[in-house]
């Protein structure tokens, strides 16, 4: 398995390590201590060794922060995590907040008294969240710290030891692009922006970049690294070398410096002594690479990262394998529903259970088809019942609930393939649904519908289009706290910038970016839905009749979804077409992959509706 189910202890040590930390600060002069869910490379997914958040506070989800103060703390979420966080954290010791609404520099701001000094760890908040905290420590009249040292590491004693995965080559034939062509296209973007170098602090842009591949976070094929990109000299590359076999090393030196980690401040400082301008992210580089810049005297030009755009606009190459991976997924995904539809009332399975057998269908799957499953993309976010209606549910041995009949089961699960990374939901009526439950799937499948079918203009932002996939839910007086789709990279994060359909999404997609199609609805205490494929923003082309080009998506999951949870009459004729037409695509790809009862079932599931 690529994922366990240990039940978290009961017995965490939070009070007393709350009492340590405080007492730390009081030594150190301390009034508080900012703890993002961050490590030194701003990823979203972190090892073990940076689940700081995690270690004190008990709250495991893949964003949110902490403030400790001498007499209080808080712990940020958002609105994936507002039941998680009460499940996991001890509301006397942490008070939940949440994260938009009430942001941690908003609540500072408002706690502060005078001539308090709070500390922070400027590896862990890159420039934009330590600005902020600066300037609600400056308007109460206190101050923010950077501190050398991270207290919670210096209390931390059993601290798992930082990941030393070994560095893989993704060949061009997948990767479609050189790494000496990106290279060579990223130092021209630097000469059009007048910089004479860049920061490349996200390790999912040095993977692109330089076609490697690792496995130093779960899930995540990415290497743990930092790089300086230059205009007219060989890129850096700053990597542990263990991480590095002969053959490896050979191969990144033909392309590139390669240095170890703790030189990295050393040569951002020699750029600032011999004052260049060197182009800094606000938003991924943490505070300590933009401070030693500056405080030698180099010119910190501010903007996004080069590589950020270039990576979400995927080659044909790059689409080409992608479409392969979600043919061998959909192929798993469909034995699997198979399998639910035979054996999800029986009474015995559970969330763990099933689960596991959908990893084993994807693991046969990639066997059989020469493209073995290197990774899942994420936990399995496995539902039963009300266990659904938590966005980020993630199971374990001590919440894992039978699926019963009368009741729906949500499955979000994805897959690393060598040539492609996929994310799919789907929610599966066990047994006959309730009018309700049908009611809300169809305004749910509605709404993905538009989206999928959306024709728009460039420029269209994420924002815009996020509100077709909430149209038939707010008539309904309904919506869903999440984001409506998020980037994906190809054997890369499964969460990837800088576009995403939100109501927040001020980025327009562009033709060849990957994104997820997932609107949802979420009744605490009872049940949850999501319907979620992945999509391809298709190049402009001309609508019958119209005057301008329309950029549109290409869905490229392949998986039937549950007809016994659409409500026919409440979709009209156009939706009801998409449908029908997209279960026979589905049909039609994945049948020559199947048999005996599995293709039974995929021909049944894929009827048209009505049928």
């Amino acid at each position: 398995m690529f994922q366990n189910f240990d039940a978290p202890s009961r017995a965490h040590p939070i009070k007393d390590r709350l009492v340590a930390l405080r007492a730390h600060l009081d030594r150190a002069g301390l009034q508080g201590f900012i703890v993002p869910h961050a490590d030194e490379y701003q990823g979203e997914y972190i090892p073990a060794a940076a689940e700081r958040l995690a270690w004190l506070t008990g709250f495991t989800g893949s964003a949110g922060a902490a403030i400790v103060l001498g007499e209080e703390a808080a712990v940020f979420v958002d609105g994936r995590y507002t039941l998680q966080v009460r499940d996991q954290v001890d509301v006397d010791d942490f008070t939940p907040e949440d994260l938009i609404g009430n942001p941690p520099h908003q609540w500072l701001k408002d706690k502060l008294s005078t001539g308090q000094r709070i500390g922070y760890d400027p590896r862990l908040l890159t420039l934009a969240e330590a600005r902020r905290f600066e300037a609600a420590c400056k308007a109460a009249g206190a101050e923010l710290v950077a501190l050398e040292e991270n207290p919670i590491d210096a209390i931390w004693t059993d601290r798992p030891l930082p990941p030393l995965s070994q560095v893989m080559q993704q060949p061009d034939e997948l990767a479609g692009e050189s790494a000496d062509d990106k290279i060579r296209r990223m130092q021209a973007v630097l000469a059009d922006k007048g910089v004479d170098a860049a920061i490349l602090a996200q390790s999912d842009s040095i993977a692109w970049l330089f076609n490697i591949r690792g496995a130093d976070v779960p899930h995540n094929p990415v290497v743990l690294s930092y790089a300086l990109l230059k205009r007219d000299e060989r890129p850096t590359l700053y990597v542990d070398g263990r991480k590095l076999s002969n053959a490896i090393r050979d191969q990144l030196a033909e392309r590139a410096d390669i240095k170890e980690e703790r030189a990295f401040l050393t040569d951002l400082a020699g750029l600032g002594d011999e004052g260049r301008r060197v182009l800094v992210d606000p938003q991924t580089t943490p505070a300590l690479f933009a401070r030693t810049l500056t405080d030698a005297r180099g010119v910190l030009v501010e903007g996004a990262d080069p590589v950020v755009l270039p990576k979400a606009r995927k080659n044909a190459i790059e689409l080409d394998g992608t479409r392969r991976a979600h043919k061998r997924d959909g192929a798993a995904m469909t034995r699997f529903l198979a399998w639910l539809d035979a054996n999800g009332a029986n009474g015995t399975e559970t969330e763990i259970s099933v689960a596991r057998k959908l990893e084993a269908f994807r693991a046969e799957a990639g066997e059989a088809d020469g493209s073995p499953l290197l990774e899942i993309s994420f936990d399995t976010i496995s539902g039963a019942g009300p266990d659904g209606a938590i966005v980020h549910y993630r199971v374990n041995e001590a919440t894992d609930r039978k699926l019963e009949a009368s009741t729906l089961y949500l499955v979000d699960s994805g897959a690393q393939y060598r040539d492609g990374t996929t994310d799919i939901t789907r929610t599966i009526a066990i047994g006959t649904p309730s009018a309700e439950m049908r009611d809300r799937f169809t305004r749910v499948l509605k709404g993905h519908i538009a989206l999928a079918t959306a024709r728009f203009p460039r420029g269209t932002t994420g924002a815009q289009l996020d509100t077709l996939a909430r149209h038939a839910l707010w008539q309904a007086g309904l919506d869903f706290d999440h984001g409506t789709g998020h980037g994906v990279g190809v054997f890369l994060s499964v969460h990837e910038g800088p576009v995403r359909i939100s109501k927040a999404g001020n980025l327009p997609p562009e033709p060849g970016m990957i994104l997820s199609n997932e609107p949802g609805y979420y009744k605490t205490g009872a049940y949850g839905i999501r319907i979620e494929n992945l999509i391809v923003v298709t190049p402009p082309a001309a609508i019958a009749g119209g005057d301008r080009e329309m950029l549109g998506f290409e869905t490229i999951t392949l998986a039937p979804i549950d007809r016994k949870l659409i409500d026919v009459a409440l979709l009209s004729p156009a939706e009801k077409t998409w449908m029908d037409a997209y279960h026979a695509r589905v049909r039609d790809a994945l049948a020559p992959s199947l048999e005996g009862a599995d293709l039974a079932f995929l021909i049944a599931a894929t009827q048209p509706l009505g049928a």
